[in-house]
């Protein structure tokens, strides 16, 4: 029985602890994608404020947080993480970007499977030109994310919080 808690305890801390990861990837996407939304909106002098568009920002902030989730499960990028931080966070900006890449492309795909077109065609008249756009927006808004997930990583998760939300954090220097 006190194994049977204790793995239902363990499973409520990894629950809870994967919702904290996802929740905290949303939040930094969802700014990301709205300011980009926002962007677009006024360069294409549409000043009404479209719910729409924000909702879909929200809603793309979630499905790719939830791609990014999936990709650490599967453990994407791994072994780059004996490289120097600003390798191994470009290298998985640029995986993680690929795999978004990836999802966009299905997404698309399904869409106009889903409104009646058929394989060929749905593949056909995907705009790669736009998802690439896409991704490159992506890949310049994974490079501080992973930037900091790898700092997270290296410097341990209380040391890292610590250095970015107390006051008066300081880096240890090493006595001469």
């Amino acid at each position: 029985m006190n194994a049977e808690i204790s793995k239902r305890a363990n499973f409520k801390q990894k629950a809870a602890h994967e919702l904290e990861e996802l929740v905290g990837i949303f939040l930094y996407l969802a700014f990301f994608f709205c300011a980009i939304a926002t962007y677009s909106m006024l360069l294409l002098n549409q000043f009404h404020v479209s719910y729409f568009v924000f909702g879909t920002a929200l809603l793309n902030a979630l499905v790719v947080a939830k791609v990014i989730l999936i990709g650490e499960y599967a453990h994407l990028g791994k072994k780059h993480e004996t490289k120097p931080l600003f390798q191994s966070a470009l290298y998985k900006a640029f995986l993680f970007s690929l795999l978004v890449f990836a999802f966009h492309i299905v997404e698309e795909a399904i869409k106009r499977l889903w409104h009646g077109e058929n394989f060929a065609t749905a593949y056909h008249r995907i705009r790669i030109n736009e998802l690439l756009a896409r991704s490159v927006v992506v890949f310049c808004t994974f490079l501080p994310l992973f930037a900091f997930r790898e700092l997270r990583r290296v410097l341990g998760e209380d040391n890292f919080w610590s250095l970015v939300f107390r006051n008066g954090a300081t880096a240890k220097t090493d006595p001469d």
